[in-house]
This record gives structure tokens, sequence and C-alpha cells, in this order.
């Protein structure tokens, strides 16, 4: 059976952006610059994405292009002897755990913007008791929805590569950067948006220095692109030999820090407008307030304040979110799909149904286990198994694999690879001074 590709380029492209796009994106990536000096730590968060996390993406998607199968065989096609075969598959196993790992918690987070953006929905029609429902967080509203965005998120698995996951990211992304553009548009005629636009794009050196801005600035960026997620070398492995690699992870690396840096043009002066309307967005230690207390009891006070205009931005606001969650869910199913697919011959159909559900189940774990358990999976995560995976990647990936090897794939589909100043740095820069980095942000996050 021939293994399934992306059709072009900019299906692999938008659908690849679209696994790296998720919630960090838009919401970690803005408050870190409100937190470190707003357009500096945007300088420094840009050169940290060319310097560690763009050679490791291409590194990434190279293992999986060349191997064209799942993670685990994916890691052993580098291997020489059948112990470093062996040793390539445990790795894989790891890589595996982390987007396993990840959906579990990030689709109870996920099921509070579906329930969030249909509350916005039902206000919009007046229907006041459904909008009070699901704008709370009862467990009934939260379970509920959990199950809708696993449903979207397997029904998009499951119709497969082209027909599913690049057909939809086709579709998702540009909606997405279009509700960005719009609700940008919106938000800067607002009183307060142009001194949070100021702090977000006018730059103040001094601070530059910064140790804290630097550890924020690369923990951010290393996580940006999912590098040890395993999604992009599961897409790599989809990826063409046609195509150049190189210049197809950089369209990649792209498209996700544009979408970081349009969601920065909207959540600050977002935030700034809230505090000219009394809204509460520092804590009593002047330090931001982050994550899920801002998206979801913060920023709709503001969404309250702007009168009936407000109802619709709320609903921009939290379409946009689902979006970003769902580009993202659907990367991290496809790769215990793909593996089984492959291996046993389980159509993917009946596989997206499985895992949807198991995963499902550890999720609803979480919730009945709020906020211990779903703290110590995302801790578990993000934390230490994705860097683990990130450096035994890139280990092996560096070392195990021989020059000619990753020259000859980086090479099909780009004749001048060999010869460019990239290509004459690039394995020897993967091999000693990117583990070293992700060693380091593996201290750092510990």
């Amino acid at each position: 059976m021939q293994r399934e590709q992306f059709s072009s380029r900019m299906g692999f492209v938008l659908a690849a952006a679209g696994a790296a796009v998720g919630l960090g994106n838009i919401w970690s990536f803005p408050t870190k610059a409100a937190s470190f000096g707003g357009a500096v730590f945007v300088f420094v968060y840009l050169l940290l994405i060319l310097v560690v996390a763009y050679p490791m993406l291409v590194m990434e998607m190279a293992i999986g292009r060349h191997g064209q199968a799942n993670p685990l065989d994916s890691m052993r096609a580098l291997g020489k002897s059948p112990l470093q075969k062996r040793l390539g598959e445990a790795v894989g196993w790891v890589g595996l755990s982390v987007p396993c790992l990840v959906l579990a918690f990030y689709s109870v987070v996920a099921g509070w913007l579906v329930s969030s953006l249909l509350g916005s929905m039902a206000t919009l029609a007046g229907l006041t008791a459904s909008a009070e429902w699901l704008n709370g967080f009862s467990l009934g509203r939260n379970l509920f929805g959990l199950a809708l965005f696993y449903l979207l998120t397997i029904l998009i698995v499951k119709a497969g590569v082209s027909a599913g996951i690049e057909r939809w990211s086709r579709r998702l992304m540009p909606a997405l950067l279009l509700l960005f553009v719009m609700l940008f548009l919106y938000i800067i005629t607002l009183d307060g948006a142009m001194d949070g636009l100021r702090t977000y794009l006018v730059p103040d050196f001094s601070q530059i220095f910064d140790k804290e801005l630097w550890l924020a600035a690369l923990g951010q960026g290393f996580f940006s692109l999912t590098i040890g997620g395993c999604s992009m070398l599961v897409y790599g492995s989809y990826l063409s030999k046609k195509e150049s690699l190189s210049k197809t992870a950089m369209s990649v690396a792209l498209l996700d820090t544009g979408v970081a840096f349009l969601a920065g043009l909207v959540v600050l002066p977002a935030m700034f407008v809230a505090m000219k309307n009394g809204v509460t967005i520092y804590d009593s230690g002047q330090a931001l307030i982050a994550g899920p207390t801002l998206v979801f009891e913060v920023l709709p006070l503001l969404f309250e304040r702007l009168g009936a205009v407000g109802d619709w931005v709320a609903f921009i606001f939290f379409l946009l979110m689902t979006l970003a969650a769902l580009t993202s869910s659907i990367s991290m199913l496809e790769c215990p799909v793909g593996l089984v697919s492959e291996r046993k011959g389980i159509s993917r159909q009946t596989l997206s149904w499985v895992f949807g559900a198991v995963i499902a189940a550890v999720s609803v774990l979480l919730i009945l286990n709020f906020p211990v358990w779903f703290e110590f999976v995302a801790d578990l995560a993000n934390k230490y198994v994705q860097p683990l995976s990130a450096l035994l990647f890139c280990v092996f990936g560096g070392w195990v694999w021989s020059r000619n090897g990753k020259v000859a794939e980086l090479s099909q589909g780009d004749p001048e690879f060999a010869n460019s100043l990239f290509g004459r740095i690039w394995p020897w820069y993967v091999k000693f001074v990117c583990p070293v980095l992700v060693f380091a942000v593996l201290l750092i996050t510990i």
C-alpha cells in the first residue's frame, strides 16, 4: 500500500505550521513579551528561533522524511547496528509519548474554549440560560466541551493526511489569520490600545542583558515549534522528496512566528484596553495574570464592558482560540494513529476513534482530579519529557546519522544544499551546538 503524502508544499506548510501554532503562541508569547520589555523580547525571540529552533526543526523533519515512516521506524532507520536500531526505536517511543501526554491536558483547556465559544454564540442568540451554563465551570459543562473537541479532532484525523489534515489545515490556518486581522483592526481603535502597541513595538534595549529575558525567549522559542514533540517528525514523513526540506522548514518557522507576532498585536493592546476599562491585569506583585485565568476570567470582563460589540468580539476571540487548539490537536492524535496504522495495518478510521477515546479517558481523569493531576501531567510533558525527547532526537540525529546521510536527504529537492552556507554549517551545528543548547534548555526548565 502506497504511503500517503501531502499533495502540495503549501498544504504541508499550513498543516505543519498549524501543528506548531497553538495556545502557547496566542497567549504565552504575548504575555512573555509584555513581561520582558515588549519589542526587545520579540527581537531576542526571533534571534533564538533562528539559532536554536530552526536547525532543530530541519533535523526533526529530515529524520521523518528519511524514514518515510512513524517515529519508531524512522529512528530505527538511522541506526547501522542492531543495537543502534533498538536504541533508535526507544528514542521513538519517548518522542511518541509527548503528543499523547500533551493532548491529554491540552484538550481539557481546549474543551473550555469550545464551551466558551458556544457560550458566546448563545449570548448572541439571546439564550441567556444556555450562555450561563456554557460560560460556567461546572463538571458537566467541562465534560461536554471536552467531548466535542475530541469529536472534531477525531473526525479530521480519521479522514487521512490529504483529505483530512491537509484539507482542514488549508481552511483553518487562513481563517485563523483572518480572525487575527479583524480583531486587531477593531481593538486598535479602542482607548488604551496604542499604549499596548507601543509597548510591543518600541524596543527598550536597556533590558537586552536581562538573563531572565533570554531564558524566557529561549524557552518560548524552543517550545513554539514543538521541537521534540514528534509532530514535525511525523509530518515530515509525509513530505515529498521533491520538496526542499530546508526551505519548507523555514516557511513553517516563519508562519508559526508570524502567528505569534500577530497574537501580540492583538493581545497586548487588548490588555491595555482592559486596564483602561478597570479590569485587573496585574497581580499584587505587579506580575501579569497569565494562562487560563486571564483568558477565561479577565478578558471576558473586557468583552462585557464593550457592550453589544463585545459579544461579537468574544465570539471571534474564542473562535480564534478554538481553531488554534484544533490545528495542534490533530497533529498530536496523528502520531499514535499513524504508528499503529502502519505497523499493524489497522484502518486509521478505527484507530482514530480508539486512540481518541483512550486519551479522552485520561483527560476525563484530569478533569475529575483538577488541578493536581492536570498540573502534574502538564509539567511532566512540558518540563521533562519533551526537552528529553528533543535532546535524544538531536543526539541520535547528529551522531548516529552520518553527515553524508543528512546532506543526501537535504539535497533531495534542493541540489544546491550541500554547497550553500547553511548546508556546510548545519551538519556540524546539529552535531555539536544544538545538543548543548537543548541540554541547557532541559536544565533551565527543570
